[in-house]
C-alpha cells in the first residue's frame, strides 16, 4: 500500500531577518532564528510528502526552514529509529517515528506580482513535493484577458460588471505523480476579510482607514469589496479545477481560503452538491405545472454535477470520527477552520473513486491562541494558522492498494 500525506501550511509572513515586509514590521536575527526553528519542527512533525505553503515572501527563507527540518529529522532518526542490526526495526511504531527528509524533493515558488518595496511587500505561495513534478508548475495570477463578471438588474436591465484582471495572490498549479496517476494539485491563498478601501486621487489614505473618524457604512462597503474579490478569485480557481477534471485528471485543492467550508467562496471552489432527485423539479423551460425533468435527465444531471464536485477532507473526517469541531484559526473569540483541503471523487470510494481514499485527517493547532484573551497573548513569531494534513492510501492498480 502506498501512503501519501498532503498538507497545507500557512507559515505567517516568512521572510529573512532585518527586512521590512509590512509597514514597520520585520524580524530581528533572533526572531527569525526562533521562527525558522519552530516552522522546521512543525514540518518534521507533519513529515508530509506534499506541502502547500502560504505567506512566503522569499524562496531562500523557505529553503532555510526545509534544510533545518532535515537536520532535526535526521537527529531524531539517529535517536529513535533502530539500525538494521535490530530484529524489531520493522515494527510499526518505528515507521511512525521515522522522518523521511526532503533531500530529493522538488520545490516550486510563486512570487506575488503585487509585491512591492520594503514596507509594502506581498507574499506568494510554494509547493514542496517528495514525488517531484511532472512538467513545470504553473502560476496563475496575472490574467491574460480580464474576466468580466456581468450583473443584471431585477428588471432585466444591464447591472454593470465586476472585472478581474489580477488575483491578490498567486495560485500555484502542479501535476504530481501519486501512485498510478498524476494528480493536479492547486495551492491557493484567497483574499482576506480585511476591508478594501478606495483612496481618493491625491489623498494620503482612504477616509475609512481613519479609525478616529470611524465610518461604519464605509468600512462595511470595504468588507463587501473584499468578499467580492475573494469570491471572484474562487471563481477563477473553479474554472481551472473544472478544466482539469473534464480532462480526466484527479484534483487536490489546498490552501488558506480565508473562509469557512460553508462560505460561498468555498462552495464555489468545491462546486454544487447534487439533489437526490431532479425528476420532481420543473424544467428550466417549463410550459406547464407537470413539465418536469425526466428520470433519464435526472441521471444525466446527477453525473454532470458529481463529476466536477470536490469533497472536503475536513468534513469527511468530522463525519467519520464523530468530532464536532476542527479549527485552524482563533481570533476575537471565534474559532473557525479557514484552511482547507478538497479532493476530487477519485479519492472518495463511495463516490465511485478508485485511485485511493483518505485514512485520516490531522490538524496541528495547539500553538493557536486567541489574542483577545489577556491570559493568552498573541505570539507573532509562530503561525496564526493551524496546519492540516490528509493521510491518503493510494491504489497501485484498480481496486488494489500497496
Amino acid at each position: 500500500m502506498l501512503r501519501a500525506r498532503v498538507a497545507s501550511f500557512n507559515v505567517k509572513n516568512l521572510i529573512g531577518p532585518e527586512q521590512e515586509y509590512y509597514k514597520f514590521q520585520q524580524y530581528t536575527e533572533e526572531e527569525y532564528a526562533w521562527k525558522s526553528d519552530w516552522l522546521a519542527e512543525q514540518l518534521v512533525t507533519m513529515d508530509a510528502d506534499i506541502v502547500g505553503f502560504q505567506e512566503i515572501f522569499e524562496e531562500a527563507a523557505l529553503r532555510d526552514v526545509i534544510e533545518a527540518a532535515d537536520e532535526i529529522g535526521q537527529e531524531s532518526n539517529e535517536v529513535s529509529v533502530p539500525d538494521r542490526s535490530k530484529r524489531y526495526r520493522k515494527r510499526a511504531i518505528f515507521r511512525k517515528l521515522s522522518y523521511t527528509g526532503y533531500d530529493d524533493a522538488a520545490l516550486a515558488f510563486a512570487p506575488n506580482v503585487n509585491d512591492g518595496d520594503a514596507g509594502h511587500r506581498r507574499p506568494g505561495v510554494a509547493l514542496l513535493s517528495r514525488f517531484g513534478f511532472e512538467g513545470t508548475p504553473e502560476v496563475i495570477q496575472e490574467l491574460k484577458t480580464p474576466l468580466d463578471i456581468p450583473f443584471q438588474d431585477f428588471d432585466g436591465e444591464d447591472g454593470g460588471y465586476y472585472r478581474v484582471s489580477r488575483l491578490s495572490r498567486p495560485i500555484l498549479k502542479a501535476r504530481i505523480p501519486m501512485g498510478r496517476a498524476v494528480v493536479t494539485v492547486f495551492n491557493t491563498h484567497l483574499k482576506s476579510k480585511l476591508g478594501e478601501f478606495v483612496r481618493p486621487e491625491g489623498a494620503e489614505f482612504a477616509p475609512e482607514s481613519d479609525l478616529a473618524n470611524y465610518d461604519a457604512v464605509g468600512r462595511a462597503l470595504g468588507s463587501a469589496r473584499a468578499a467580492m474579490r475573494r469570491m471572484a478569485e474562487a471563481w477563477v480557481l473553479r474554472g481551472e479545477i473544472v478544466a482539469e477534471l473534464k480532462a480526466g485528471h484527479p484534483v487536490i485543492v489546498m490552501g488558506d481560503f480565508n473562509d469557512s467550508e460553508n462560505a460561498v467562496s468555498s462552495e464555489i471552489i468545491a462546486g454544487e452538491k447534487p439533489f437526490k432527485n431532479y425528476s420532481w423539479m420543473l424544467r428550466h423551460n417549463a410550459k406547464a405545472s407537470n413539465d418536469r425533468y425526466s428520470r433519464e435527465e435526472n441521471e444525466h444531471i446527477q453525473e454532470a454535477i458529481a463529476s466536477v464536485q470536490l469533497h472536503s477532507a475536513e468534513k469527511r473526517f468530522v463525519k467519520k470520527s464523530l468530532r464536532d469541531m476542527v479549527y485552524t484559526s482563533a481570533f476575537g473569540g471565534v474559532f473557525e477552520s479557514i484552511d482547507q483541503i478538497y479532493m476530487s471523487r477519485h479519492f472518495v470510494p463511495e463516490a465511485g473513486g478508485d485511485l485511493g481514499e483518505m485514512e485520516y485527517f490531522s490538524v496541528l493547532n495547539d500553538h493557536l491562541t486567541d489574542g483577545s484573551h489577556a491570559e493568552a497573548p498573541y505570539n507573532k513569531l509562530a503561525s496564526d494558522h493551524g496546519q492540516i494534513m490528509v493521510h491518503l492510501a493510494l491504489n497501485d492498480r484498480r481496486g488494489e492498494k500497496r
